[in-house]
């Protein structure tokens, strides 16, 4: 595994890490606390350090509860854990962002990690306008200083959103997540400038375009998980098709299509890590060698050596 700094925080992150959006539920598959276990287990063994949640991810912070059961029987300072607010799940799923309601999502994330402090809390893919709240800030200001959260940073729901971006180190954010993949590229434009030029730490989410860059799904699938469902399946045939396109011009012979994907992203030189999803230690083993593939040097335009 290898790590670079995220940011400029105090952390060193590795390339691979865990996306837990999965264990709330909502992508085919419900989970059990000794399945995530597996999968942390073999995360950290092969050198993972990172695991991004949020409290959203899942009814009661379902995502975040199975995190924290095996947290309090792990070695807590040995993961960067990074979760977000500003979405609430009870009963039913709903916006929370005002300035209360944030701190009683902190409280019941810490709660529900069972730790004291999140190493990066993130705000949520909000409007600008729930983000231009000085009230807001200023309580997580407060926050890190009382220690529930060492680093602020900004979950942006548009990957073109540069104005919450461009705000980010005067809010003392230190770091950006957005959607970023071989399919879209939009961070490239003005997100990833801005990031580079603040010393912003950058993860990529959605690396594997929702499992369409994985290699394994053809044209006409049907999808029955609550996410992909929804979306127009003409949008997700084209999509497909783009993937073979990929596949056959792009992706080096023998190399797995899933690991190219995410080797792809972090060549990057804004990106600090990639957080794809995975259902089974299987698919984590597949995910980490990305960060040993080099054989995407030649094929993305501002591939670097770091």
């Amino acid at each position: 595994m290898k790590y670079r700094r995220l940011g400029k925080t105090n952390l060193d992150v590795s390339v691979v890490g865990i996306g837990t959006w999965q264990f709330g539920g909502d992508w085919g598959k419900d989970f059990n606390q000794s399945e995530v276990d597996a999968i942390l287990s073999r995360a950290k063994a092969l050198g993972i350090n990172l695991i991004d949640t949020a409290e959203c991810y899942g009814p009661h912070h379902l995502s975040e509860s199975f995190i924290g059961d095996y947290l309090s029987r792990d070695r807590r300072e040995e993961w960067v854990i990074a979760s977000k607010f500003g979405h609430h799940w009870e009963e039913q799923w709903e916006h929370a962002w005002d300035t209360q309601a944030v701190q009683k999502q902190l409280d019941a994330s810490l709660k529900a990690l069972q730790t004291d402090y999140i190493d990066l809390y993130q705000f949520h893919s909000g409007s600008d306008a729930v983000f231009d709240n000085d009230a807001l800030w200023t309580m997580l200001d407060k926050q890190v200083e009382a220690g529930k959260i060492r680093n602020l940073g900004i979950s942006i729901g548009s990957n073109a959103n540069i104005y919450q971006t461009s705000k980010a180190s005067e809010l003392h954010a230190k770091a950006i997540q957005v959607v970023y993949n071989r399919l879209d590229r939009a961070p490239e434009e003005e997100v990833f400038p801005s990031c580079i030029e603040q010393d912003l730490g950058v993860l990529a989410r959605v690396p594997l375009a929702s499992g369409f860059l994985s290699g394994k799904y053809k044209p006409g699938v049907r999808f029955s998980d609550n996410v992909r469902q929804k979306r127009d399946q003409e949008d997700i045939d084209e999509k497909l098709r783009q993937v073979e396109k990929i596949k056959a011009e792009e992706v080096p012979e023998g190399v797995n299509m899933a690991q190219w994907a995410l080797a792809w992203c972090l060549q990057h030189p804004a990106v600090t890590t990639v957080i794809p999803g995975c259902k089974s230690p299987e698919q984590v083993e597949v995910n980490a060698a990305a960060a040993e593939l080099d054989s995407v040097q030649n094929t993305h335009p501002l591939a670097v050596t770091k």
